[in-house]
């Protein structure tokens, strides 16, 4: 009897039905762990602080890789500009800051904690306070509605992030690594972009500026890559296509009635004088030796440019050192800044300025926006 039972143990154990009833059940434990684990994901608490700390992380990284325009004078119009507007937002209390990076790619970045980033090429690109408003008021609105950390419990990059210690050092930089990642290398998705469009104008007409202000930047914007081969060219290219959103923004205008007058353009040329390079004097640049764009150093050969560097958690590794000329980055279809832009050369000094507005600064400004 013995051998018989044994025998039919290994029949059994043997047979197609046993195999695919043992798969079976690897398959439901599987699918149990990944239930747990997207619970887990899903319950995923980011405090404010925690925010801010993660968005100082994903700062430094953005400015290593485009180096900070060295100009309190400019920095400090544009920390007015932002100011009065994070003001009027719905998040008035964070600790707001505004960056100009150190490259002629036309760009901006919205880091968690109230960081906004915006290049010196864009500045250049825009003509006048309302075209500005208009961008950095899509910016505040990523942070506003917190689009940058939702992003993160969309990411299967996080589920590390269960499994070790809230607020850990190691929780914070594996965090930081998924939202650099979506803010610069992959870009949100559609609905949140097309939130912050909507918004954005909003907040914008709320404080008084034109709400034509961001159509009319992604007007010239869309003139200035018209001959790039691809429409990801540059600032915002995870949005949908310019000219729709120009459409809908314009629509918007119209049926809530939206009317800030406000355009300043005297006050924005007093404060900004200079233009946005051309494309094809960018694309010469990365194409040859590379100049260091803003910092008035000479050209460096490519073998001499320091190696990348990058924070590696939970099997997630994301460079940290300045931008390469990788094509992979550019054949992704989400990615937010690639093409002549994103690869533009950035200045050596990743230091933020110190700026402080009082009170009564942010006042009389307020009171010159006027039409």
């Amino acid at each position: 009897m013995t051998y018989k039972v044994l025998a039919l143990a290994l029949v059994l154990s043997a047979s197609p039905a046993y195999a695919q009833l043992g798969g079976l059940g690897k398959k439901i434990g599987q699918a149990k762990d990944a239930k747990n684990k997207a619970e887990k994901v899903a319950s995923l608490v980011i405090s404010e602080s925690d925010e801010r700390k993660i968005g100082e992380k994903v700062s430094e990284m953005v400015r290593r890789n485009f180096g900070v325009f060295q100009d309190k004078s400019v920095t400090r119009y544009v920390t007015l500009v932002g100011t009065v507007m994070a003001q009027a937002s719905s998040r008035p209390d964070l600790k707001w800051e505004f960056i100009v990076l150190d490259t002629d790619g036309v760009n901006a970045f919205a880091s968690p904690g109230g960081l906004v980033h915006i290049t010196r090429g864009a500045l250049g690109l825009i003509k006048s306070e309302a075209e500005l408003a208009g961008v950095l008021g899509h910016e505040i609105t990523h942070l506003t509605k917190r689009h940058t950390v939702n992003s993160i419990q969309k990411s299967k990059r996080v589920e590390f992030a269960a499994e070790v210690a809230p607020g850990s050092n190691t929780w914070i930089e594996g965090l930081t690594n998924a939202v650099y990642d979506n803010i610069v290398e992959k870009g949100f998705d559609r609905g949140d972009e097309e939130e912050a469009d909507k918004e954005g104008l909003r907040l914008a007409n709320k404080v008084g500026y034109n709400p034509t202000g961001l159509g009319t930047f992604l007007t010239k914007l869309a003139a200035r890559n018209k001959d790039v081969q691809t429409s990801r060219n540059g600032l915002f290219a995870s949005h949908p296509e310019t000219q729709g959103r120009i459409d809908d923004l314009g629509k918007q205008i119209k049926s809530e009635r939206l009317a800030g007058t406000a355009l300043a353009q005297a006050r924005y040329a007093s404060h900004i004088k200079f233009d946005v390079k051309p494309l094809s004097e960018i694309a010469a640049i990365i194409s040859g030796t590379r100049g260091v764009a803003g910092d008035g150093k000479a050209a460096t050969k490519e073998e001499e440019k320091p190696k990348k560097k990058g924070i590696g958690v939970g099997g997630f590794k994301l460079s940290t050192g300045k931008q390469a000329d990788s094509t992979q980055a550019s054949a992704s279809a989400g990615n937010r800044a690639v093409g002549t832009d994103r690869h533009a050369p950035g200045g050596s000094n990743p230091s933020k300025l110190s700026i402080t507005v009082t009170p009564a600064e942010i006042d009389t400004f307020r009171k010159g926006i006027a039409g």
